[in-house]
């Protein structure tokens, strides 16, 4: 049974705010800053404050910041890849704001590439045009989030690291009145606390440590969709997880965060090729090694398959090693670190767990189903991805839709919080050691692969997971990605069709007649419940 509400101790401390931001990445950094003019800002962060996900992304940022491409071109590339269920309304939104979102970022201080004095623009995968802005070659998420943290250690916004947030707290009327949270190692018994606030905005990042091998950090645990859940939100498209294609593959024993090899290094001419030298993407798609990431994704595994490889490779050797030294030195270090030389070598590399296109539903100012209670970034389902994410949209993304909510915050808030309660039963929680059960069933059956067959025996295998888990880090984490996990694959086994990043073998074709539409997902008392509704663009 998934909890409605983890088992903790009570609150042994509390603080009040008017606005807490949970997480620090480019979504959480920007509603802290943006927010703070509207209030007093609490951001909470799970680990350090410069440790969110952001900071781990290689591309860029993608942006019609080039006088020859245009925001229709951007939107035109940003529908293809989300195939069919994109919300137009909110691509619209990113690609008209986002080139004025990334000058407010190089104001803050951010520093991208150059070259002759304007920014160097590169492709990626299912991008038509030159749009990706970088930075330190392919240290963009770093050059971000330290522009931003320094920016924000220059205001007064309050800031708890190392702090796992565990439910919301609601009002009488069912309004979010702050969350309690466990800052690990301080505070009162077990460090549990609370915070009360008028709005609570999640930026909580990813949820990619659901699989065995993935990009993620290890704190991308899902916690803030499973918090959602908790509170009686709504979850939308949450099958859509997508695959790197391109993840340097460390051997059939890899486990956890693996390292990335950018889609830029495609983008700037690296191409695939299988153990006899062949490159397999040709003639799948017009654009090659530079499709959309899904088809990327298929077209590796189908290659694997053909050929019982255990990865393809990515030869890059042409560039010579000036160029890996300028444009790509963190994934140049990464692979030597690993033996392998991308200069004289070719880079195996196979699909592992990257982004979440679905998530929390919001509307197009990050309000989600629960008043008061607002999502960001990768945690947030806003319609742009669709089925699929563009590649480098995902910061634009957090950036864009984090400066509308401090707008929302400030029009949609009550004068002081009410006051908070918290409702229902703790649920049983999963042992600590369930985290490598769950990840090991879902990497073999939720996949880049999936069927009837399998899905339907991770469902049985999530649900037999025994509880006896005391309240503590582990054991709650392995309950949010339990409930994570649960949750994609019911969604998972419902859309029965291939679309995106959602690839059914038993039902291999796209099916618009029955399934341009949307999963949309909520906890009940009698369990998870996913409703289908067709697609309506706002």
């Amino acid at each position: 049974m998934i909890p409605r509400r983890l088992a903790a101790p009570a609150p042994g401390w509390d603080v009040e705010t008017d606005i807490v931001v949970v997480g620090s990445g480019i979504a959480g950094l920007v509603a802290a800053l943006r927010c703070r003019e509207r209030g007093r800002v609490l951001l909470v962060t799970k680990a350090l404050l410069d440790a969110g996900s952001t900071r781990w992304a290689q591309g860029g940022i993608a942006a019609a910041l080039d006088p020859a491409d245009s925001p229709a071109e951007h939107l035109d590339d940003t529908l293809v890849a989300g195939v069919g269920l994109c919300d137009t309304a909110a691509v619209r939104t990113l690609v008209t704001e986002g080139p004025d979102a990334v000058r407010r970022l190089i104001a803050l201080g951010t520093r991208f590439d150059e070259e002759d004095g304007e920014i160097a623009l590169t492709r990626e995968g299912g991008h038509h045009r030159r749009r990706i802005a970088h930075a330190g070659g392919d240290a963009t998420g770093a050059e971000i989030s330290r522009a931003l943290v320094a920016a924000l250690k220059q205001t007064d916004v309050q800031v708890i690291e190392h702090a796992l947030v565990l439910d919301l707290l609601t009002d009488p009327d069912g309004r979010a009145a702050g969350v309690t949270l466990h800052v690990m190692g301080e505070g009162q018994p077990n460090g549990v606390g609370a915070v009360r606030a008028r709005a609570v905005v999640l930026a909580t990042g990813g949820l990619g440590q659901v699989f065995s091998a993935t990009t993620n950090p290890e704190v991308s645990t899902g916690d803030g969709v499973a918090l959602a859940l908790r509170a009686g939100a709504e979850v939308r498209d949450l099958e859509f997880v997508q695959f790197h294609p391109t993840v340097l593959w460390l051997g059939p024993d890899a486990r956890g965060r693996q390292p990335l090899v950018s889609e830029a290094v495609r983008g700037e001419g690296a191409f695939l090729v299988d153990g006899d030298g062949t490159r397999f993407m040709v003639g799948r798609h017009e654009l090659a090694e530079l499709a959309p990431r899904d088809v990327v994704a298929k077209g590796i595994m189908a290659r694997m398959r053909e050929t019982g490889a255990d990865c393809v490779y990515l030869d890059g050797r042409h560039f010579g090693a000036a160029m890996w030294e300028r444009r790509f030195p963190t994934i140049l270090a990464a692979c030597r670190h690993h033996g392998i030389d991308p200069v004289t070598d070719l880079v195996p590399v196979v699909p592992a767990a990257h982004y979440a296109s679905g998530g929390v539903w919001t509307d197009l100012h990050g309000r989600t189903t629960v008043p008061g209670l607002y999502a960001c970034g990768e945690v947030a389902c806003t319609g742009v991805h669709g089925a699929n994410r563009l590649a480098s949209n995902s910061l634009l993304e957090g950036l864009v839709f984090a400066e509308r909510i401090a707008a929302a915050v400030a029009a949609g808030t009550p004068d002081r919080p009410g006051d908070p309660v918290l409702g229902d039963v703790p649920g049983p929680l999963p042992s600590p050691e369930a985290r490598a059960d769950i990840q090991r069933v879902m990497s073999a059956h939720a996949g880049v692969l999936r069927d009837a067959d399998g899905l339907a025996a991770a469902e049985r295998a999530l649900a037999a997971l025994p509880g006896g888990g005391e309240p503590g880090v582990p054991a709650w984490e392995s309950a949010n990605l339990l409930t994570v996990a649960a949750a994609i694959v019911a969604a998972a086994r419902r859309r029965t069709e291939t679309r995106g990043s959602h690839w059914r073998e038993d039902h291999p074709e796209r099916d618009d007649a029955a399934w341009r539409g949307h999963l949309t997902t909520r906890l009940t008392d009698a369990g998870l419940t996913t409703a289908y509704a067709p697609l309506e663009d706002r």
